[in-house]
């Protein structure tokens, strides 16, 4: 059996997608072995969001290389997307393949072999690795191109008239559930949309279907996660592609997000639904009742922010201004005070002064974003914010980002100081790395928490050892009793 490895960079949805991958190739007789271990295949999902996320790309491509001299390495994902022949051009890159045919790695990879183009295992093993990959790379790198042209993919990973359901994620005690691909907005400084293209939504009997199968597999958390999650169904009625998923899926589909929740928190089982990150405008009064009233709905929320000063989010073509999402945040404190908030924030915009940026720094302590998600900005070719004149200094959108992060540690130590004597329900997740008897778990707001404490004896033995069970996707109930590092303390109480 064929050996194979997948590494993953970037966002929740390239490790649904990465998931995917591995059930395809599991299908055609591949054998999943670690990315750190020797194999035949190996994949490498890649992430364009920023001009570091390129570099750590392009670094992990040669690393894998370096390690599988006599592997055939696969590059997908949205930098190869975005930077095909770049790429292609690494010495000992078998292929690459744009997103829109990632699932079928193993049959374009065959294609390439039966057609004779260029290999990169080396087909002589007396040649020196260096030189063999040095003639590797002076070969024509477009012959091994599998792609669609940025943003327009032909069909959808996961969206195809037959899918493909995933069994669960390797090593992983949550499931991502990616419910739909794309995005319409086109931020300035955005290329996510061109790698991924417009957005396309799942079906609603596709997406109940995969989390039942999670659920029926042990999952005790789904993270909902694509592109753009709060457009989900408004693509609906203009659906014109694939003609099977639209007469038999679409139609009986919900065609909004809160729609969307209905249907899955109806799903029989014990478990729990947390969202990813959302645009501020998309957060509407029905979601916030939800967020407050349903036991199965994780109380946090991840803002899709970027910006707290108005001007520098309409330079960014953002859908909210600095009004919208202090107001919204107000709504969601106010029905739900717990609701514990994250934010992906974007710092030094072309144009920002410092008096913009400090907007946005006060906004991490007004609105209590205890998980910030913080970038320096950095220009992307094909953006039209790269060509703004009024650049902002590199060493200046460091020292801004360096200042938001120290923030958001201090909200977060005030945030998580509030949880002690709270009981909760929280998800072990672990205990590598650990002190003997001390298991790693996750609260249902998103706090890391270190469970240290054994069960009260019960009368009843075979209750007991059931108690005691604090296995990875087990649920625990527990007291909060103190702040330490990083983590929350907890004792048992079940």
């Amino acid at each position: 059996m064929k050996r194979f490895s997948i590494a993953t960079l970037g966002c929740k949805v390239n490790s649904f997608e990465s998931e995917l991958i591995a059930e395809k190739l599991a299908q055609q007789s591949y054998q999943r072995v670690s990315h750190t271990e020797p194999a035949d295949l190996c994949v490498i999902n890649t992430c364009t969001v920023t001009a570091e996320a390129d570099r750590q790309a392009r670094q992990l491509v040669r690393r894998v290389v370096r390690n599988n001299p006599r592997a055939k390495v696969v590059v997908t994902g949205c930098y190869a997307q975005m930077q095909a022949q770049a790429c292609a051009s690494i010495a000992g890159v078998s292929l690459v393949v744009g997103n829109q045919n990632k699932l079928d790695i193993a049959q374009w990879l065959a294609q390439v072999q039966s057609a004779s183009l260029p290999p990169t295992s080396l087909p002589n093993p007396s040649l020196p690795t260096t030189k063999v990959r040095a003639k590797q790379a002076e070969e024509s790198p477009a012959r091994r191109v599998q792609l669609a042209p940025a943003g327009q993919p032909t069909q959808d990973a996961a969206n195809p008239p037959t899918p493909t359901l995933l069994s669960g994620f390797d090593g992983r005690t949550r499931a991502f559930v990616q419910i739909q691909q794309g995005c319409d907005q086109g931020c300035t400084f955005c290329i996510i949309h061109q790698a991924r293209g417009a957005n396309r939504s799942f079906s609603g009997l596709m997406i109940k279907r995969q989390v039942e199968r999670l659920v029926r597999n042990g999952y005790r958390e789904l993270v909902l996660c694509g592109v753009d999650i709060g457009s989900y169904g408004s693509d609906f009625a203009a659906r014109t592609d694939h003609a099977e998923l639209a007469t038999a899926h679409v139609a009986n589909s919900p065609n909004s997000l809160t729609d969307l929740l209905r249907q899955l928190l109806a799903v029989k089982g014990d478990f729990r639904i947390r969202l990813s990150s959302i645009d501020p405008a998309h957060i509407t009064a029905r979601l916030i009742a939800m967020l407050a009233a349903e036991p199965k709905l994780c109380p946090q929320l991840h803002l899709s922010l970027q910006s707290a000063n108005t001007l520098i989010l309409k330079r960014m073509k953002r859908r909210a201004s600095r009004e919208l999402v202090y107001r919204r945040v107000a709504e969601l404190r106010a029905a739900n005070p717990d609701l514990v908030l994250g934010a992906d924030l974007l710092v030094g915009f072309p144009t920002e002064t410092e008096a913009q940026f400090q907007q946005t720094l006060d906004a991490v302590h007004e609105l209590e974003i205890a998980y910030p998600h913080v970038f320096a900005y950095s220009p992307r070719a094909g953006t039209p914010a790269a060509k703004i004149p009024a650049q902002v200094a590199p060493a200046e959108r460091k020292r801004r980002a360096k200042l938001v992060r120290a923030r958001g540690k201090q909200v977060w130590r005030q945030v998580a100081a509030r949880q002690i004597g709270a009981h909760c329900r929280v998800l072990i997740e672990g205990h590598a790395n650990l002190p003997t008897g001390v298991v790693r778990a996750r609260a249902a707001n998103y706090f890391p928490v270190l469970v240290d404490a054994p069960p009260s004896p019960s009368p009843h033995p075979r209750a007991q050892r059931k108690n005691q069970s604090c296995q990875p996707g087990d649920w625990a109930e527990v007291e909060i009793v103190a702040l330490q590092g990083d983590d929350l303390i907890a004792r048992r109480l079940d």
